[in-house]
């Protein structure tokens, strides 16, 4: 479907998580570059938000999961008395759709009947068409496309201010030819092996690039982190909990080039046009992974759904995940550091 009238009060509704809100700023971008007068709104998570804050011609609704009911009760009052032409629900969890009850909106778009759960399709009216093998920033896109915005490529516009750039460049200030090694991902699953990732940096080490390591202050990743650098036995910048998010973008562009599992980080680095290998086990990298690098992903999935459900990808539901604790362990080290070879080449980064 697409809005038969020009929408002037847009509000977005997508929370969480990093990766995803780096896809839906395309969309919210394109929107902008299309309605220029338009006035938009987004109700956004609180970690989220601090990674846009500053999103020219944006206004940020927190919504802070770690209120419970509290969260709510806060938004109906931030949206009290007031009614946008459009919502775009572009979240299917169900704290994201009962969010959407608070907001007033004349059209509530969602997603397709095929990508709608956890009562997804009781808080809206209307839907974006359907999408055959979408990748996530696709989906999003589809948003824009619905309420008239013509498709194109994806664009990013990401606000830091010049501490942040200023930050970056101190930490960075003494190394050359910076590889970021992002290694934790939100479950510990989806972590590559602690020795793998030493041995890979080791590699990139012997050629000259200066490895900084990188994570939040989350228990997991510094846990990860401490591991990896029992198996490095050469110099190592180690930022994991010493960076915001802002600083950490900044330097993901300085980086020439990043490794990482399936993580917020990843999809940071495709927003400031920087080199990303993403390693994926779990899920399907066409539909995830590191959206303008997907020639880039060394991954063990589509082995693994065709061994747990018999079928490839295409036959199945898109974005069918795979299970089991050890899938990444099937990554071997001489994989990803063959990948950082053609990489290094494709990319001339010596």
């Amino acid at each position: 479907m697409v809005l038969s009238e020009q929408p002037n009060d847009i509000c977005i509704l997508r929370l969480s998580a990093i990766g995803d809100v780096c896809h839906a700023v395309t969309a919210v971008q394109a929107i902008q570059r299309h309605y220029p007068a338009a006035s938009i709104t987004w109700v956004i998570g609180k970690v989220e938000a601090a990674l846009l804050e500053g999103l020219p011609g944006v206004k940020f609704v927190i919504f802070d999961k770690t209120l419970g009911k509290v969260a709510y009760r806060q938004l109906k009052q931030a949206f009290k008395g007031e009614q946008f032409d459009v919502l775009l629900h572009m979240q299917v969890a169900l704290r994201a759709n009962l969010a959407a009850r608070c907001i007033s909106a004349k059209v509530k778009i969602g997603f397709d009947w095929h990508r709608a759960k956890e009562g997804h399709s009781l808080f809206i009216n209307r839907r974006i068409e359907k999408q055959q093998f979408a990748h996530v920033l696709e989906g999003f896109m589809g948003f824009a496309q619905a309420i008239g915005v013509p498709s194109s490529e994806p664009q990013w516009q990401l606000p830091v201010s010049d501490l942040d750039k200023k930050a970056a460049q101190q930490h960075l200030e003494s190394l050359s030819k910076v590889v970021v090694i992002a290694p934790a991902a939100s479950g510990p699953e989806r972590n590559w092996l602690p020795e793998r990732y030493a041995e890979v940096a080791r590699h990139a080490h012997n050629q000259g690039f200066s490895i900084v390591l990188t994570g939040g202050p989350t228990a997991l990743e510094q846990r990860l982190v401490s591991d990896i650098m029992q198996h490095i036995d050469f110099p190592v910048l180690n930022l994991v909990a010493k960076t915001s998010l802002k600083q950490l973008l900044c330097v993901l562009e300085q980086a020439l080039l990043v490794i990482a599992p399936d993580t917020g980080p990843a999809h940071m680095a495709v927003t400031v046009g920087t080199p990303v290998i993403g390693l994926y086990a779990h899920s399907n990298p066409a539909r995830t992974g590191p959206y303008l690098y997907q020639d880039y992903i060394v991954e063990v999935y589509h082995q693994n759904l065709q061994q747990q459900y018999g079928k490839p990808a295409a036959q199945l539901p898109w974005g069918r995940r795979v299970k089991g604790n050890q899938l990444m362990a099937q990554i071997t080290t001489e994989a990803v550091i063959a990948m950082f070879e053609r990489v290094v080449a494709e990319q001339k980064l010596i």
